[in-house]
């Protein structure tokens, strides 16, 4: 009994020193990297004592000020004449009741249509101009307005690769799941938000690598570029005829092969999007997470599946696989991966700080019955509508009620 003791307590001890060990060589949070509390130069999220460790209580996500907002970037959705007369009563409103210094794009200053606009060319010399991928904004928006539909956002949100500033999204768009305000008092609505009443919701962003055979090593010459994405991550077979064979490891251990038309990684704002058309349930924004969904698997078990916001997945094309891949980040920049290619993709510590038009949980439900028509269906009748139930019993059986039909 003895010896039996002693080599129980040499197997917990073991047991012991290989948890320990583990516990050491995790070092990130399972509930992700703590998102920066500070938007731009001016926003930061309130700070207050319903927060509890990494777990807010949504309410308590609210925007403040801790300087006087001064610059606004206001994107506009290109090719579509609806936007342009809410873009120039905006931005006049802007410059000339609020003071403020407006900046918008270049490529949209040249529109024709704008440029017939009298309006328009009163203030065009006193707009701030900038131009994709040439200017850095960093550090010099204090506030971003978005007049369009979903894809709006998330070419805001591209623009910033690092901190995004708050982010005030108008439904003048086709689809609008992420654009919650309404265009016709604009002005109440904006003053509000400039006066520190507004509700948060912190949009998780994916920070995806791209390492090339080539350049997996010390010595790469050109080393990989990080591309942050809101909605999600899109590896596909192209134009090959061949199912896609990718592995799928998450914290460098192999997961699965993926066999099928591809695969879907997204953040919980992207859930909503092509992930949910794929089969996948629909998360709020607020949870920390990541979703992986198969595209057509090659499998009926494989369902789609959410893993904690603080693992490391890494994708690569299987050694035995026919073909290539290609992959997409938010619908854009799409490229090919080839054989020893590899996506590394993470949560990043910059979300995207959304403004809610009410708060995160009306705003999200209201954005699934509006645009998704989350459980429309007819209602059942009531049996008062059906029939008279009134003198039956629950004793009633099928048999005498048959016998008093007969009778």
């Amino acid at each position: 009994m003895n010896e039996m003791n002693k080599k129980m307590r040499s197997m917990s001890l073991k047991v012991g020193s290989s948890e320990f060990q583990y516990l050491r060589k995790r070092t990130r949070s399972l509930n992700a990297p703590s998102p920066i509390q500070q938007f731009g130069p001016c926003g930061r999220i309130l700070k207050n004592s319903a927060m509890v460790m990494t777990i807010q209580d949504p309410a308590s996500q609210r925007l403040t000020w801790y300087k006087t907002p001064m610059t606004v970037l206001v994107v506009k959705k290109v090719r579509d004449s609806t936007v342009l007369q809410p873009f120039v009563e905006l931005v006049k409103w802007l410059i000339v009741e609020k003071r403020m210094v407006v900046f918008v794009e270049q490529s949209v200053t040249e529109e024709v249509l704008l440029l017939q606009n009298s309006e328009f060319l009163s203030i065009k010399n006193k707009l701030m101009i900038f131009t994709e991928k040439k200017d850095d904004l960093t550090d010099k928006i204090d506030f971003i307005i978005c007049l369009g539909g979903d894809g709006t956002l998330l070419y805001a949100s591209l623009l910033f690769q690092q901190s995004v500033p708050p982010i005030m999204a108008f439904h003048l768009g086709s689809l609008g799941f992420l654009t919650p305000f309404k265009f016709e008092n604009f002005q109440e609505q904006v003053t509000n938000v400039l006066e520190g009443h507004a509700a948060l919701t912190l949009r998780s962003r994916l920070r995806c690598i791209v390492v090339r055979k080539n350049e997996d090593s010390d010595e790469a010459v050109h080393p990989p570029v990080s591309i942050l994405v809101l909605n999600d991550i899109v590896i596909d077979r192209g134009p090959s005829p061949y199912l896609s064979n990718i592995d799928l490891y998450l914290d460098g251990k192999l997961i699965t092969s993926v066999q099928g038309d591809g695969l879907i990684i997204s953040t919980p704002t992207g859930s909503t999007a092509y992930s949910a058309a794929a089969g996948a349930s629909m998360i709020h924004p607020s949870v920390p997470a990541i979703v992986v969904t198969p595209i057509c698997p090659h499998s009926l078990s494989f369902r789609p599946i959410v893993v904690p916001a603080g693992v490391e997945l890494k994708v690569s094309l299987s050694p035995d696989c026919r073909n290539t891949s290609w992959v997409s980040f938010d619908g854009r920049n799409r490229q090919e991966l080839l054989h020893g290619d590899s996506l590394k993709i993470t949560t990043s510590i910059y979300p995207v700080p959304s403004i809610c038009s009410e708060d995160q949980i009306s705003d999200w439900f209201d954005s699934l019955a509006e645009c998704l028509h989350w459980n429309v269906r007819k209602r059942q009748k009531n049996f008062d509508d059906l029939y008279d139930f009134t003198d039956s019993s629950s004793n009633d059986t099928l048999d005498s009620l048959e016998q008093n039909e007969n009778d």
